[in-house]
């Protein structure tokens, strides 16, 4: 299997599922050459950390049809475009729709499954609608997507449409149907989704609210990928992974993995965040009634002079001067979706005459330079060894600012961002632990229990 995530923190989640299902998975910044992959064995599935969650559909265009052609060359049996399992998207940033139609094209799909639900996560996908708990990992309340307290906030893809089919209309007309939650569990499940290929559906999404509701929809897709004996290309959560590896167990192909090495308690962790969800801002107000340095990058200047580093090396200066005292750090482009740092630099950038869908595409890229760039140079200089990145829109472009090459899971932590191993022979990050965390994943503690990992 190969997948391309449309951010780090989303390929790291389909990293941990795949590992946890038993099959040794390596997640790369780039699609891997033959010469890279020969330098792990015993792959069974390979995940590309991408950016195209911030990118318009022209760049999208240029970007993921390229990628999409090194996946092919690899030859596996299935190809996932890995998404939010919020389905953070819209016609004009990181649209789905858009997706589909180039890897459809690409990998010459009859047809394309789509399955966002993810149980373990907290999404459920009732007659095409998507909600979700508030908080990944934690005991939040599930709110239908268009009614969530954070998603329908979100400052670049606000979500105002829960029925799934909907929402993609806006984004592409490619046709999408739906196996809802009664067809999945009947006995003629696979009847009723071949007749709706007959009927012309370009995609087919997938209703799932339990485990074993994946556990069908994997078995669906595994055998229609069998039968025609080429590539299947999908679309949607780490569902997708959910549900193919445990297909895969009940075949005999893969052992599920139960035990992890014990890693150890840090005195000192970094954390970077480039979210502004109102869970990332709960996690940081907790770590600074809790001990953590909470130091706010100057994000309107970055906006205003981009080219200039002295706000990165004065923030470096600063962090250090803790890190070398042993204190764990939270730096931070906004410390909530009220902070008025978003305000400013969204005016510089109007007043720069950037576009909407331009901003938003600039904002991840910039402020996930920076954090990742600073990052890097702290890591260099002090004796921490694990970090998080959190947010999804700026974390592609921290792990590149980063030089990360690749990372592997480890350990467990919290379901949808695993501890992992960087590699990355020509930075300070080699070898470091290093987690990536989605906005929306954690409890309110969730620093002090990857600091304290208990």
């Amino acid at each position: 299997m190969a997948y391309y995530g449309d951010d780090f923190t989303g390929s790291t989640d389909a990293l941990e599922f795949m590992s946890r299902a038993g099959a040794r998975t390596v997640l790369f910044i780039e699609p891997p050459t033959l010469s890279q992959l020969a330098q792990y064995e015993d792959l069974q599935a390979i995940g590309v950390a991408g950016l195209s969650r911030s990118l318009s559909p022209q760049a999208m265009e240029l970007y993921l049809r390229s990628a999409f052609e090194a996946l092919q060359k690899l030859n596996p049996r299935h190809i996932h475009y890995k998404v939010c399992s919020t389905f953070d998207s819209s016609p004009t940033i990181g649209s789905i729709g858009k997706a589909l139609e180039i890897g459809a094209e690409v990998f010459e799909s009859e047809w394309v499954p789509i399955l966002v639900a993810a149980p373990s996560l907290g999404r459920y996908c009732t007659f095409g609608n998507l909600f979700a708990r508030m908080g990944i990992g934690s005991q939040g309340l599930i709110h239908r997507l268009d009614r969530h307290p954070s998603m329908r906030v979100h400052p670049v893809t606000p979500a105002t449409e829960s029925d799934l089919r909907l929402h993609l209309a806006q984004q592409t007309t490619r046709k999408t149907g739906l196996l809802d939650i009664l067809q999945i569990a009947q006995a003629d499940a696979a009847e009723q989704l071949a007749q709706l290929i007959e009927l012309g559906y370009d995609n087919v999404l997938f209703d799932a609210i339990y485990d074993q509701h994946l556990l069908r929809i994997g078995e669906l897709i595994d055998q229609f990928q069998k039968s025609k004996n080429q590539a299947l290309f999908s679309v949607g959560s780490s569902g997708i992974e959910m549900a193919l590896g445990s297909y895969w167990q009940t075949e005999g192909l893969l052992n599920k993995r139960s035990h992890w090495d014990a890693l150890e308690p840090e005195s000192a962790i970094l954390v970077i965040s480039g979210s502004c969800s109102p869970v990332s801002a709960q996690q940081i107000a907790w770590a600074e009634r809790h001990g953590f340095v909470s130091i706010g990058l100057d994000t309107t200047t970055i906006a205003a002079h981009p080219n200039n580093d002295s706000v990165l090396n004065t923030t470096i200066e600063q962090a250090l001067t803790y890190a070398q005292a042993g204190r764990s750090i939270i730096i931070h482009s906004s410390s909530s979706n009220l902070d008025p740092r978003i305000k400013e630099a969204n005016d510089i950038f109007i007043q720069q005459g950037f576009s909407p869908s331009q901003i938003q595409s600039r904002t991840g890229q910039l402020f996930g330079r920076a954090l990742g760039i600073v990052a890097k140079e702290i890591l260099a200089s002090s004796a921490i060894k694990r970090i998080v990145v959190a947010g999804g829109d700026t974390s592609s472009y921290a792990a590149r600012a980063m030089e990360i090459e690749a990372v592997e899971m480890i350990a467990p932590l919290t379901p949808g961002a695993p501890v992992c191993v960087a590699h990355a022979p020509h930075s300070a990050l080699h070898q470091k632990q290093i987690i990536f965390k989605g906005g929306q994943v954690g409890p309110e503690n969730y620093y002090e229990l990857v600091r304290g990992f208990s």
